[in-house]
């Protein structure tokens, strides 16, 4: 948890759009940010560890390149340059109206398909610098060192070789062209309207040139029924394949971010679980 009280992180607030009212300010925590919440007007990204900070000046400028960008639905944008104040690295970014859709509800095909399409029709050339590796919340280039090395055997031992089946499915994918792929198109990162239209996109740390499915498997969040109907036979199984080594790739994450030990026996007790759920 951010240690830093309502009081500090609202003087960094501040700093970063002086001369707003803070009065109606809300707080949300990430697994890197803490974020000051003004509704309808602005949200102020505030850094929780120094990796964190390190990279906020490169993703904010990606926000601001995908946000110049003819994108079927919005993106924050920067209000502000990146900041340092009161020892912490903040930035301001543009209110996304709407709201997410509940797990295993809404995600209308017509809308999905069309912010596929968009990611896919992105020239990532000029924006290559700004990605993140593909794959890089469990290990990046290292991912199938630290799946099959330091995730899987955290597992109990009955479920090790199911978790080392999983990792090699998806290592033995064929190849395919890559393309923008958000990394994360679940949950609260989507906002819809009260009639099922995504209005906005928000999130883009994990933004990565990397197979299109791994999208498409996140969108399993409204259910499966929903990937098939807007993907075809062969991106709908390589999605399968990547959704199937998520539950992995969190313990893989506590892992390579230091987390404390009561937490990762934690993850790993809960995606033990998840694996048991998951397996056919």
């Amino acid at each position: 948890m951010d240690d830093r009280t309502p009081e500090e992180l609202l003087a960094v607030a501040a700093a970063v759009l002086p001369g707003t009212d803070l009065r109606d300010a809300s707080f949300a925590q990430g697994g890197s940010h803490t974020v000051v919440l003004l509704p309808g007007s602005a949200v102020v990204r505030i850094a929780r560890t120094q990796a964190a900070a390190a990279l906020l000046p490169r993703r904010t400028e990606l926000l601001r390149r995908l946000g110049g960008l003819d994108l079927p639905f919005t993106v924050p944008t920067p209000l502000s340059e990146v900041v340092t104040a009161g020892g912490c690295t903040a930035v301001s970014l543009s209110w996304l109206d709407g709201s997410p859709s509940p797990k295993g509800e809404g995600g209308d095909a017509k809308e999905l398909r069309a912010l596929l399409e968009a990611l896919r029709s992105v020239d990532t050339a000029p924006i290559a610098h700004l990605l993140a590796r593909p794959l890089e919340y469990a290990g990046g280039d290292r991912w199938a060192e630290v799946m099959l090395h330091q995730a899987v055997p955290r597992l109990p031992a009955e479920w090790q070789a199911e978790g080392r089946r999983r990792v090699q499915t998806v290592l033995n994918l064929p190849p395919v062209p890559h393309s923008l792929v958000h990394g994360d198109l679940a949950g609260d990162n989507m906002r819809w309207d009260a009639d099922g239209r995504l209005l906005g996109v928000l999130d883009w740390d994990l933004a990565q040139e990397y197979d299109p499915a791994v999208d498409a498997a996140a969108l399993a969040w409204h259910g499966w029924d929903k990937v098939a109907a807007v993907v075809d036979a062969d991106t709908f199984r390589r999605a399968h394949a990547h959704y199937l080594t998520a539950g992995l790739q969190q313990i893989a994450f506590a892992i390579l971010n230091d987390r404390d030990e009561d937490y990762i026996e934690e993850r790993t007790r809960a995606m033990t679980a998840w694996l048991a759920r998951t397996t056919a």
